[in-house]
């Protein structure tokens, strides 16, 4: 029985000893062969001696072709190499695929094109590019960068203009403001500064922080404050005994009192009329009162309760001339609002009508306002309107859809302003909500987080509101607005 055993085990012995060989010989041929272009030896033979004039001619023979012929031969040579190889042409090619262009283009004589490359980064990115290297902060600093990055802003952010003109810094932006231009440092150094004013706002805006002072219109005649416009020394307050108030914004007196019977008003920059408090021109078109009006680069455009609009061609404060009468109402027209596209107008018969500015054509209806509508202000592709359905609506002047319907107020919704963050809104019942535009938006975002704040201020009927997009001081955005019953102005 043993040796029958050992010879068994002999023979197990050498079938494996076999078996391994053949695995041997396997793993190593597979090591070897090149299948299908893809895959080589780990190893490779060593170089012959002709390798050198082998690899000469090769070059030769390379040079003499096109660029397209040699890209292709490349190729397929890459294609027949093996991860390890492509691990090492990468290694060789990657510091050759990677050019400082910002610091090569100034020493071929352009430093404007570097110089505008680096002017399309944000504040962040302009921080790290200077920190690259001396060049890279040398074209910063002489570009002026830092100057752009801050002009880009004014011109795009209604709040930072307010800012620039509140600060006084405006005079330092654009060309021909001044002839004092401060260094690049000096923009650097102001950029943060701009940033901490903005982030204050906000914070009042989210807390509600704010400065409330009156201005007491009440008089035996006077039974409240119809309309108001401010800017930065006065404030202009139309009130029902038939007056027009002029206050100084900063001490608050009464400058100046015109005599005349008004329920809408608006003046410009040159102040035409309210200054002297002279009569320059009558207007005699509408055949019932005159209930809105707006008026910017020569043209204005008034709205009536006979239900008409009119569009005039103002050339200066004496000449002006009726370019169209707009009829499709059928109540009183109460706002108007437009641009260079389009006319908006808002009607005690619930509908809102969008008209052509240049042509004067009907464009379409917005329908959704279940009763008259008192407000609205248009800018770019939004509309904002308030009714007396006590709802606000947000609309797509382009399409003509509802985007949203926010409501809070109690009763009507008189006066609308917005910009690009936020909606204030003021109603009959004596309140001014201050709406998160953005969310309002988004139709995902819930309708209980879209009012921010409530401010309870008055105690009769909120009639109009103003709000700048600038700081008055640190703690203070101003709004101003007045009141029916209570014959008040408030400066929040």
């Amino acid at each position: 029985m043993e040796p029958e055993i050992e010879d068994k085990t002999l023979e197990l012995m050498n079938t494996s000893s076999v078996m391994d060989s053949q695995n041997d010989d396997l793993c190593y041929t597979a090591l070897l062969c090149i299948s299908n272009g893809t895959v080589t030896g780990s190893r490779k033979r060593p170089s012959e001696g002709n390798y050198e004039k082998e690899k000469d001619v090769c070059i030769q023979l390379f040079d003499q072709w096109s660029e397209a012929d040699q890209v292709e031969f490349v190729e397929h040579l890459i294609s027949r190499m093996c991860h390890y190889q492509h691990g090492h042409i990468n290694s060789y090619l990657k510091p050759m695929l990677q050019r400082d262009f910002i610091t090569a283009l100034p020493a071929q004589g352009l430093d404007h094109i570097a110089e505008n490359i680096l002017s399309f980064l944000d504040a962040r990115s302009l921080c790290a590019a200077e920190l690259v290297c001396k060049e890279w902060q040398r074209v910063v600093s002489e570009g002026m960068l830092w100057k752009k990055l801050i002009e880009r802003m004014v011109r795009t952010d209604p709040l930072w203009k307010g800012l620039s003109e509140r600060r006084q810094w405006e005079k330092y932006l654009f060309k021909n403001r001044t002839t004092e231009v401060p260094p690049n440092s000096y923009y650097h150094s102001l950029y943060p500064k701009i940033i901490q004013d903005i982030e204050t706002i906000e914070t009042n805006w989210r807390c509600g922080k704010h400065n409330l002072q009156r201005i007491q219109c009440r008089s035996e005649n006077s039974k409240g404050v119809y309309c108001l416009q401010y800017d930065d020394d006065k404030i202009i307050s139309g009130l029902r005994d038939n007056s027009i108030k002029i206050w100084d914004k900063q001490s608050l007196e009464c400058l100046k009192i015109l005599w005349l019977a008004q329920i809408c008003l608006q003046y410009d920059e040159r102040g035409v009329g309210c200054e002297l408090g002279e009569v320059l021109n009558t207007l005699i078109h509408h055949n019932e009162a005159v209930l809105h009006l707006r008026f910017c680069n020569g043209l204005m455009v008034t709205c009536s309760k006979d239900r008409s609009i009119a569009v005039w061609d103002m050339a200066s404060a004496t000449d002006i001339s009726l370019r169209r009468v707009l009829v499709g109402h059928r109540a009183a027209v109460n706002v108007v609002d437009f641009d260079d596209k389009y006319i908006v107008s808002a009607s005690g018969d619930r509908t809102i009508k969008v008209w052509s500015t240049s042509t004067c054509e009907f464009v379409r209806t917005l329908n959704g306002h279940k009763r008259g509508i008192a407000c609205l202000q248009y800018r770019d592709r939004l509309v904002v309107s308030g009714s007396s359905d006590n709802t606000i609506r947000l609309w797509d002047i382009e399409c003509g859809a509802c985007l949203r319907v926010l409501e809070g107020h109690e009763e009507l919704v008189r006066c609308i302003r917005f910009d690009n963050k936020r909606i204030v809104s003021g109603a009959y019942d004596g309140k001014i909500k201050v709406w998160d535009l953005q969310a309002a938006l988004d139709p995902r975002a819930p309708a209980s987080t879209l009012c921010l704040r409530t401010l309870v201020e008055h105690s009769g009927r909120v009639f109009r509101l103003q709000r700048t997009f600038s700081l008055s001081h640190i703690h203070l955005h101003l709004q101003i607005t007045g009141c029916e019953q209570q014959g008040a102005l408030c400066v929040v």
